[in-house]
């Protein structure tokens, strides 16, 4: 095409597919825009995106003859004509290879107009500019990228990333027709970009998507590319033109992915020994310290805790910086024997590197201290359950668990006999607390609370009293009752003595042949998917032989994809296969059991960790049920 500048010139230029994307960028914000490019999304999944998500810019390729008339481009539709540009090595290497040319022919530069939305928001417009002199002969190369628009995307910056809500905004993408479509990590920027190709019947003219979130990503960036629906040999969307990018994807990569998936025991241990060894409770997120001082403060040797600890920066548990001091060679003193080889230190102080460390967000949740610690499960899981995941042959052929094949009992009589296995346990059920935050305010719960008489919620198996705890807390009208085995009850006593609501709690020892009678909402937390089907259907019997008929039942466990997206639920369904002979299970197996049991499931909505909840009443009084289907309520 061809645009008229006021200087009555014309050139062969892209200025118009330039003016309209600073306008698209202009006009648009993340609620109104994610419909157009994911047909369908709405509800929760819309709100949680949204939410999280902020519009940042559209980025396009543009072929100006020379940086004079990209100028005149970027004064033609009001852009910055100052903004500064640099070298893009990503999207040149992408062309070079695409078009089987030689980078250097290729002078490929990346600038970022900024643009104003309609309310002021800052964002920009991403534009690559390929030089292209005329007779040069690159104009095949404009011509195949004008027509395909290779480079063409739109990008979204995510707010406050945690590790959790960005593997779940990706989760909420692939589920709404987005493919993973590449990805990488920039240092120099510490920030992380994941690269999705758009739905066809997407409603504009951009065909992929990128997501930014600020920090280091890479555990959820290495799941996003070896997504089964990543395209292996795609072309990306440019991000932030860094030779670290790792978009690549060459004959070298099956070899590479499949050492990185069979090296993950060594990151299952890294964590662990790092606890064991008391390494983040003595770091924190504001100090970096040295390698010795934090060598002294645990009592390990200095070089191998260097080892520990760089490997711990590549997972994302601390990062490493540069000590500002430079290092000092230790003083000599003369000579009175003499030389002897040096041990085991006195030969490295010489080679000394100094580094030092410091904990991240992700690495704080292995403290004792922190809300929400993780401690207890890296120290599970690289346990008992490390040793037991040594013996999955077994359960795979037998169909036996092979925590009881390796123990010779259960996990559950080992753990009830061992002092120190027991209460770690019921810590490590704790610390996956947070996905009950939204429990307290299911409509059920709610509904409950309102009544006018007083009502009571029996959690059955209730474990430490954790899920019970908050729902007492959060509606002080409500009662409840524990029931579990005589070892864990009065751990549960204690805990919810100390968070206030002890005075509102009966405690019941017993299984679930003991269920009490009465209640008004009836948990199951965590529990079904420890048993076979024969045995779910028992409990669920004990449950609806229990429940008066006004009475709820409210499940809360992982639910198998139904499409093969990645999940938690397909991971755990390994986990007790191996551990505990359960299994985890889709919505409509749940269903089936429920039915068998004379109970009927209402509906069901997602809760943080991949869980859900599902709401079941009984069969005869399903249809009469007051209190809606929560799936649309709960995010």
């Amino acid at each position: 095409m061809t645009t008229t500048f006021p200087d009555k010139t014309l050139l062969p230029d892209d200025t118009a597919s330039l003016r309209a994307a600073a306008r698209f960028v202009r006009e648009h914000d993340s609620a109104a825009l994610l419909p157009l490019l994911l047909p369908g999304l709405a509800g929760p999944d819309l709100q949680a995106l949204a939410g999280h998500c902020r519009f940042a810019h559209a980025g396009l390729l543009l072929f100006p003859p020379d940086a004079d008339s990209l100028r005149a481009q970027l004064a033609f539709c009001g852009l910055a004509v100052g903004t500064p540009s640099h070298p893009s090595v990503v999207v040149r290497e992408r062309l070079a290879r695409r078009h089987g040319r030689d980078p250097a022919e290729l002078d490929v530069q990346i600038l970022r107009p900024q643009v104003l939305g309609r309310h002021g928001q800052r964002r920009a417009v991403e534009v690559f500019a390929l030089t292209v002199p005329p007779h040069s002969g690159l104009e095949p190369i404009a011509a195949h990228e004008r027509t395909h628009q290779h480079e063409a995307h739109l990008a979204f910056e995510i707010e406050d990333p945690s590790p959790l809500a960005l593997r779940g905004l990706c989760a909420i993408l692939v589920r709404h027709g987005a493919r993973p479509d590449g990805g990488g990590y920039n240092p120099h920027e510490d920030g992380t970009v994941l690269y999705f190709t758009l739905p066809a019947d997407a409603a504009c003219d951009y065909g992929r998507l990128e997501l930014y979130a600020r920090g280091d990503h890479r555990d959820t960036l290495a799941a996003h590319l070896d997504h089964p629906g990543h395209t292996a040999h795609a072309t990306h969307a440019g991000w932030a033109d860094d030779p670290y990018d790792r978009t690549r994807r060459d004959g070298r990569q099956p070899a590479e992915t499949l050492l990185h998936l069979l090296t993950g025991a060594w990151t299952t241990q890294a964590l662990a020994a790092s606890v064991r060894l008391g390494l983040p409770d003595v770091m924190d997120t504001r100090t970096a310290y040295r390698t010795e001082d934090l060598a002294r403060r645990t009592g390990t040797d200095r070089r191998s805790l260097a080892t520990l600890l760089r490997y711990l920066a590549m997972l994302g548990a601390v990062t490493q910086e540069p000590d500002p001091e430079p290092a000092r060679e230790p003083a000599r003193e003369p000579a009175r024997e003499p030389a002897r080889e040096p041990g085991p230190e006195r030969g490295r102080e010489s080679h000394r590197t100094q580094e030092r460390f410091r904990l991240t967000d992700l690495g704080a949740l292995l403290r004792a201290d922190t809300p929400g610690s993780m401690r207890s499960l890296a120290l599970m899981y690289g346990g008992p359950f490390y040793r037991s995941f040594g013996g999955l042959d077994h359960a795979v052929r037998t169909g036996q668990p092979a925590f009881d094949h390796l123990f010779g009992e259960s996990h559950f009589d080992h753990f009830a006999r061992d002092p120190e296995l027991g209460p770690l346990f019921d810590q490590s059920m704790a610390a996956s607390a947070r996905m009950f935050h939204p429990l307290p305010g299911h409509p059920v719960i709610t509904a409950a609370a309102r009544a006018q008489a007083p009502a009571t919620v029996v959690d059955v198996a209730g474990g430490n009293g954790e899920l019970l705890g908050r729902i007492l807390t959060a509606h002080p009208r409500l009662r409840g009752i524990l029931l579990e085995r005589p070892h864990a009850v009065e751990a549960a006593r204690r805990r919810l003595n100390a968070a206030g609501c002890g005075g509102r709690c009966d405690y019941r020892a017993g299984d679930f042949a003991d269920v009490p009678s009465g209640g008004d909402v009836y948990v199951l937390s965590r529990v079904l998917h420890d048993w076979d089907d024969d045995r779910c259907r028992e409990i669920l019997g004990h449950c609806a032989r229990a429940m008066p008929a006004h009475a709820d039942l409210l499940v809360v466990e992982r639910l198998l994809p139904t499409d093969g997206s990645p999940s938690l639920a397909t991971a755990w369904d390994l986990h007790m296969l191996c551990n505990v002979g359960g299994r985890e299970r889709r919505a409509d197996h749940y269903a089936r059991l429920l039915a068998d049991a004379g109970l009927e499931l209402v509906g069901h909505g997602p809760l943080p960790l991949d869980a859900h909840v599902l709401h079941a009443r009984k069969t005869a009084v399903a249809g009469a049920a007051a209190v809606p289907d929560p799936v649309t309520r709960l995010s």
